[in-house]
């Protein structure tokens, strides 16, 4: 069994801090970042009234007490109490390889033990899926330290011997059996697979999602090393490539290109923000600054 996050996760706790998330900040952190739903849906009870802020909804208005009270009044709905959290956690082959400062995994593990940690804080409820040729672990949302423990140790813990394939599409669709009422949902993933984006438009439909597409620097520059044999990490596959031809090299990198566009594309047709996560990056710095841009935004 191997472990990634012991030794660090009073560093972890730290960051969580000073991204702003703890107690008290990870919910107005995600509601300012425009993740309320824009459209409620049948079955969203009301809980009452408020006075009209500026940048609330305006599909929000409760138009009977703002005629009464003479000015705008947004109805509060039963899910603005609580921030419920998911994470959808790729831990396939691919997500292991590691051209760079970290493999796509490492980040993944350090960004989502971050949103734990401040969910914990934040007495928020939290839930998981992880995958790899198999979902090897779920939990429907639920608050307190045990939780956090418990999917900080899953993102820990890896096994030596993981089932090859990828499910994302199983992994988004169990997410949404699990989830009973409307929740943030990370998707975390480097999104090589097939058939995810009907149940990605499903999940959607229902919960704010945030599609975080996980990249290494192969993904844009292959090295020159002359004729060199490929394998699939997924599939086992074995191409032998000229990496040392600059054409190839060029056509390597407008595909990557294209099949990132096409993501980005999709997401956004499908109701899920598109979040792109490099291996180099610093992931407290990131998702930092994609709040502070969601505020901005709104």
């Amino acid at each position: 069994m191997k472990h990634l996050l012991g030794a660090n996760r009073e560093t972890l706790a730290r960051q969580a801090a000073s991204l702003r998330i703890s107690a008290g900040k990870l919910a107005d952190s995600f509601k300012s970042g425009s993740f309320r739903s824009l459209l409620r849906g049948q079955g969203i009870e009301t809980s009452g009234v408020r006075e009209y802020l500026h940048g609330d909804d305006v599909r929000a208005i409760d138009w009977n007490v703002t005629a009464r009270m003479g000015k705008p009044f947004v109805k509060v709905f039963e899910e603005e109490r609580e921030l419920q959290i998911f994470l959808i956690v790729d831990r396939s082959s691919s997500m292991f390889l590691c051209t760079g400062y970290r493999t796509r995994y490492e980040t993944v593990a350090e960004l989502a033990a971050l949103i734990v940690i401040a969910a914990e804080l934040n007495a928020s409820s939290i839930g998981a899926v992880f995958f790899d040729g198999a979902i090897q672990f779920s939990c429907a949302p639920k608050s307190g330290r045990e939780c956090s423990l418990l999917l900080l140790t899953r993102l820990d813990e890896l096994e030596e011997n993981g089932t090859a394939g990828s499910v994302l599409a199983n992994a988004i669709s169990g997410a949404e059996k699990l989830l009973k009422k409307r929740s943030l949902v990370f998707v975390f993933s480097d999104f090589r697979a097939t058939g995810w984006v009907t149940p990605l438009a499903s999940l959607a439909q229902k919960n704010d999602v945030i599609a975080v597409r996980i990249t290494d620097m192969i993904d844009n520059e292959l090295p020159e090393m002359g004729t060199v044999p490929f394998i699939d990490s997924e599939s086992g596959a074995r191409l032998v490539l000229p990496s040392s031809s600059t054409s190839f090299r060029n056509a390597w990198r407008a595909d990557n290109r294209q099949h990132f566009l096409r993501w980005q594309e999709l997401c956004a047709r499908h109701g899920a923000i598109a979040l792109s996560l490099s291996t180099d990056d610093e992931p407290m710095r990131v998702l930092s600054n994609f709040f502070s841009h969601r505020r901005q935004f709104r």
